[in-house]
Formats: C-alpha cells, structure tokens, sequence
C-alpha cells in the first residue's frame, strides 16, 4: 500500500538521513517479483504482438514470453516503462512512489539510489506518462463506489520560465553566481496556470490550464470526473461567473459570504485538496508548464489511489495494463 499522504510532511523530510544512518536498506527484491508477475498475467490475456493471436506464455523461471502460434519471444517489460531504464522494475516502483507520494526531491532521491539526477528524471517522466494512460483502465477494475456530489474548484500556480530552456542557467561552471535558487536564471517568469480540481468521494482529478473558460479549462476536467465515476451526480462549485456555463445540476456557495452555504454545498474536498499539494509542488523548485501539467494529474490520481486503500499491484497495472490495450 502507498505511504499516507497525511504523513508525507515528516517521512520526506526525515528519509534520507534515516537511509544513511543505515537505518533503512531498501530492497527492491519482493518488487521485481511484483512487477514480473503483472506483467506476465497481462501478456497472458493479451495478444501476440507479431500474429495477433492469443497465444502468449510464460514461466516463472523465465523473464520472456513468447507464442506458442508463431514461437515469437520477447521479455515481459516490453513497452512498459520498466524495460530499458538501467534500473530493476523494483527499483523504479519504489523510485516512482517516493516521488509521488512524499516531499523528497528528485535529487534527493537519486542520492538515495547512487544515481544520477537526469537519469531519474527522464524514468519518472516516462513512468508518469505510462501511469496516467493506465490509471482509468485500473480504475474501472477497481469499480469502487463513488457517491455524493462534485466539488469543483480552482486555483492560480506561476510555473518556471526557465525549466527546460536552452541554453540552461549560468552556473558555476560557466562563470555564474553560486547563489541558490532562482537568481542564476536570466527569462521572463512562467505563465499562469489555473489548477482545476474534481474531487468527488475518493476520486481526485486535476488538471492545470491556461485560462479559466468553462469550455476549454474547466468543463473538461469535469467530464473526465462524470468519465472515471459515472453517473456525475450533483456539481458544487464557487461563485467563479465561467461555472454558470455548465449544463449539469449545479449549486454554488458564495465564498465572500461564508464556506459552507445554508443548504450545506461546500468545496472543503478541493480545498483541502489544494493544502496538500502545495507544498508537494514547492519541492521541485519550479516546474515547466508541460512538467506542472503532468505532476498535478499524477497527484490526483496518486491521491486517488490511497484513498481507496489500493494494494501495491494496483500501481503496477497503472504502469503496464495500458499496453496490452
């Protein structure tokens, strides 16, 4: 099971020294065993990749697959973000859950595992990517009950203009100033994004925009709630003007006035939501507009997944399942 994100704060802040102390020795073993068996029930009930016939088998003491039709072989990461990383399947899981689920930076993290930063950087991208194509596929299986309404909300967050730029900041190496932070960055700053929120019993979606239209930034972060836990119910949102646009039932608390209305309509899930995610986001330092896009869609669906207490090989499937699809 994932780590609470309630204790998120103290275990991210405390890990690294407890590693070192040698406190902690991760074993990425019973991982790898994991990953190699989802994998293989996948490629099992999926078809061959060269006939197309379901004819796919394999064996515990084995790391391939292959047809039994037209005898095609091949390992059972294919196309998973587990295949040609440099790093064990067990070791990217448990990679991918530090990132997403504590406060511990992506340098921090590749400290912990002797590797270098961009090397883990590019891994977790790609598993990112593999996991939100995943996630609606493992979420459909889980067929948790969602009940009750919608809350809607939305907030501002500046991502980096300087992330990703080339050529990259003026470091020391190139006669710029050893200052921390921003200050050895010459750019406009980022553009301004808007972090829309569905939060709806224990499902968490959220997107990040550019604008707050209805039909182009807020409507469809909606839809794709009413997509992952039909029937939508009944929307709560705030007083923003662009939410009288949709055509759901729809009820509104005025925040000017107070946050919970007389009739009981409430954001309080988005908000706390927003508490939460803030200082996950403060740990990365700035975050590129397509980064920032991508880590909020991750947090949701990370959020998601705790919150319905999904065991470990749920994670798995969110990584893998979309290829066989």
């Amino acid at each position: 099971m994932l780590v609470d994100v309630h204790q998120q704060t103290a275990f991210g802040g405390m890990l690294q020294e407890v590693v070192e102390r040698q406190a902690i020795v991760f074993r990425p073993d019973p991982l790898d065993a994991i990953v190699e068996r989802r994998c293989k029930r996948a490629w099992e009930q999926a078809p061959c990749p060269k006939c197309g016939e379901t004819a796919l088998q394999t064996r515990d003491s084995s790391p391939r697959v292959w047809c039994r039709n037209c005898r095609y072989s091949f390992t059972y990461t294919r196309n998973t973000p587990f295949a040609n990383t440099g790093l064990t399947p067990g070791e990217l899981l448990l990679i991918f859950i530090l990132y997403a689920d504590t406060l511990l930076s992506i340098n921090q993290i590749a400290q912990l595992f002797d590797s270098c930063y961009d090397t883990i950087h590019a891994q977790l991208r790609d598993g990112e990517a593999a996991f939100e194509r995943g996630f609606p596929l493992v979420w459909e299986r889980i067929r948790h009950t969602v009940e009750g309404p919608t809350q809607i909300d939305e907030t501002g967050s500046k991502c980096s203009g300087y992330k990703g730029q080339s050529p990259p900041r003026d470091g020391l190496s190139r006669g710029g100033s050893g200052e921390p932070g921003r200050s050895r960055w010459e750019g406009a700053p980022g553009d301004k994004l808007t972090l829309v929120a569905a939060s709806r019993d224990v499902l968490r979606v959220i997107s990040a925009e550019e604008g707050s239209k209805y039909d182009e930034n807020l409507g469809p972060v909606i839809e794709e709630a009413g997509d992952l836990s039909q029937p939508l119910g009944e929307i709560w949102t705030d007083e923003l003007p662009a939410y009288q646009q949709m055509n759901h039932e729809h009820r509104t608390v005025v925040h000017d006035d107070k946050y919970v209305s007389d009739e009981g309509v409430h954001t309080n899930q988005v908000e706390c939501l927003w508490s939460l995610i803030q200082p996950w986001l403060e740990k990365f330092r700035g975050l590129s507009k397509p980064g920032l896009e991508q880590s909020v869609r991750t947090y949701g669906f990370v959020r998601t997944l705790n919150l319905v207490g999904a065991p470990l090989h749920g994670l798995v499937d969110c990584f893998a399942l979309n290829v066989f699809h």
